[in-house]
């Protein structure tokens, strides 16, 4: 079909989509667009309920002024916490203009009659507005922050300008999140025992060295996301997946994406799947097996499926089980990023990615932290500035910080991907010269999301159950995309939903599951014991058959920057 003949489905992209068209275009996300027109020419079409909440808002900063205001910030608005907002009249005279005017701010939108598509866009736009105009985020006006500088005589102020100064001066230009100083990639963190046992151009692949006398026959391969390094999936020990995973007895490997430069800019969705293909290749002449369980997670996901579909057009029947972590498969509605993007800017992204001949992954952690600007921006700002203190040491803070590229043409191909919604219709796209037909996919599916996910939402994550061919089991956990996945059974507060029906209606689902007390990784052990055959004596050496330990996990390409 000729492009201008397909449908637009800009209003129904994915968020992995818009995230990635914004990276590439940087601070256009800033601009204001025909939405923010529309936003005027419905306020204007509405004159009198325009004044009317500008009349309200007069009348509300008045009795704010003279302390008549019962304006009260949410429960939950850790800005306003410290008892100086209600206690100071000056402070809490501010606060309350500051909440009147954000209320206002809000109802001008819903008034304006906007579509969906234009009304996300500019609640974007005026949620940075508003988070940044906090009077919290004023030195010496944020009470913790005057409180520090009487303290400390002022050195707060002066950390704070440093640390300011320092985070400008080189990208992603946002407050720094996390102290990394305690994390050493190899020792502390990416540090259950393995080696690489194949380089390749595009990756590493690890076997982890069993801890346990018996293993499954079947092996585990691991394709984690193409943004960030691999080891979300294996951070600090007790909070590694990977780690779990052996010691519950699985033969695991896991792909290390090379953090690619411009040499690799052609390499896309073909060169990735085909290296998922070389990954089982060589774990299965390792462990004298022809099938294996393929997990992938997030954008590794996508490339999993790919893969699979691949397998499947093909007629190999290759896989034990397939599992997807936190990955839309459908881009149908699929959340507040995706409204961001539309085929013209989706076409400036690529040809920017195009240039470099990659997209850079701190463009990526700066747009992600600018659509959530209260969470992710103005809460460091204080921190980190105004009150002169270091950021967390968190983990997944620091795996989040270390930022990777991604390959023009990889990025294209995402882009495109989701922009045509071409996964949910069979045969619409060809990878590795393969129609791509998911309902093909007669294996069984694990699928897990995170029910505060704001980047994979979990409805869009389920709506692959009605996709996948196999039998699918899907698992809701707790929390949000990261926090999801990093999930051990000492967690005291850890849970997870499931429920024996698939349902079309992802609403229909949540109603009918039930929840369950602990961590969905045991859960996940199961089903993937179940599937990898009758277990066996676990090999004393890694490797073999052809294939030798390289070095020592984490390996060489983790630490590329």
């Amino acid at each position: 079909m000729p492009e201008d003949d397909r449908p637009d489905l800009a209003d129904t992209a994915a968020p992995l989509d818009a995230l990635l068209v914004d990276a590439a275009l940087g601070t256009r996300r800033f601009i204001p667009d025909a939405s923010a027109v529309r936003l005027l020419g419905g306020l204007a079409r509405r004159p009198g309920t325009t004044a009317g909440r500008l009349g309200r808002l007069a009348s509300e900063a008045a009795r704010a002024a003279v302390g008549a205001s019962t304006l009260t910030p949410a429960p939950r608005d850790r800005r306003f916490a410290d008892p100086a907002w209600a206690q100071n009249p000056l402070l809490h005279r501010l606060m309350q203009m500051y909440l009147a005017g954000a209320q206002t701010a809000g109802s001008l939108v819903a008034d304006a009659g906007l579509s969906r598509r234009d009304g996300l866009r500019v609640q974007l736009l005026l949620d940075n507005v508003v988070e940044a105009l906090a009077p919290s985020n004023l030195p010496l006006v944020n009470p913790a922050s005057a409180k520090a500088a009487v303290d400390s005589g002022g050195l707060n102020l002066v950390r704070g300008a440093v640390s300011l100064l320092r985070d400008m001066a080189r990208p992603p230009r946002i407050p720094q999140m996390v102290d990394g100083s305690p994390f050493q990639v190899g020792r502390n963190i990416a540090a259950t025992p393995g080696s690489v046992v194949l380089r390749a151009e595009l990756f590493e692949l690890i076997q982890y060295r069993p801890q346990t006398p018996r293993v499954s026959r079947l092996p585990l391969v691991i394709a984690p996301p193409t943004i960030n390094k691999y080891y979300a999936l294996d951070l600090a020990p007790g909070r590694s997946l990977v780690e779990y995973l052996v010691q519950q007895g699985q033969q695991v490997f896991i792909i290390s994406w090379r953090n690619p430069d411009g040499r690799h800019a052609d390499l896309g969705l073909d060169a990735y799947v085909q290296a998922v293909i070389e990954a089982l290749d060589a774990v299965d002449r390792i462990c004298g097996t022809d099938h294996a369980a393929l997990f992938g997670f997030c954008s590794g996901g996508i490339i999993a499926t790919l893969t699979a579909a691949v397998l499947a057009g093909r007629g190999e029947d290759r896989l034990a089980g397939l599992g997807l972590g936190v990955t839309v498969l459908d881009y149908t509605d699929a959340g507040v990023p995706g409204a961001l993007a539309d085929r013209s800017l989706a076409a400036a992204a690529k040809a920017a990615s195009r240039r470099k001949g990659y997209l850079d992954g701190r463009a990526l952690a700066e747009v992600f932290a600018w659509l959530r600007p209260g969470d992710l921006v103005w809460n460091y700002w204080v921190n980190n500035y105004l009150l002169g203190r270091k950021p967390p040491a968190f983990d997944i803070l620091y795996w989040n910080a270390d930022t990777t590229r991604m390959t023009a043409a990889l990025h294209a191909g995402f882009v495109d991907l989701a922009m045509d919604n071409a996964l949910a219709t069979a045969k619409s796209m060809t990878v590795c010269g393969v129609p791509i037909d998911l309902s093909a996919i007669r294996v069984d599916c694990y699928l897990v999301a995170g029910i505060a996910d704001h980047l994979t939402p979990w409805d869009a994550c389920y709506r692959s159950t009605g996709l996948l061919g196999g039998e699918n089991r899907f698992v809701l956990s707790t929390s949000g995309h990261i926090a999801a996945l990093v999930n051990p059974p000492d967690n005291p507060k850890a849970s997870y939903r499931t429920n024996a029906r698939n349902p079309t209606d992802p609403q229909e689902w949540i109603a009918g599951a039930q929840t369950v007390t602990g961590s969905w990784w045991p859960d996940a052990a199961a089903w993937l014991a179940a599937r990898c055959g009758p277990q066996r004596a676990a090999p004393r050496s890694l490797g073999g058959r052809g294939f030798r330990p390289l070095v020592d996990a984490p390996g060489t390409y983790v630490f590329d920057s």
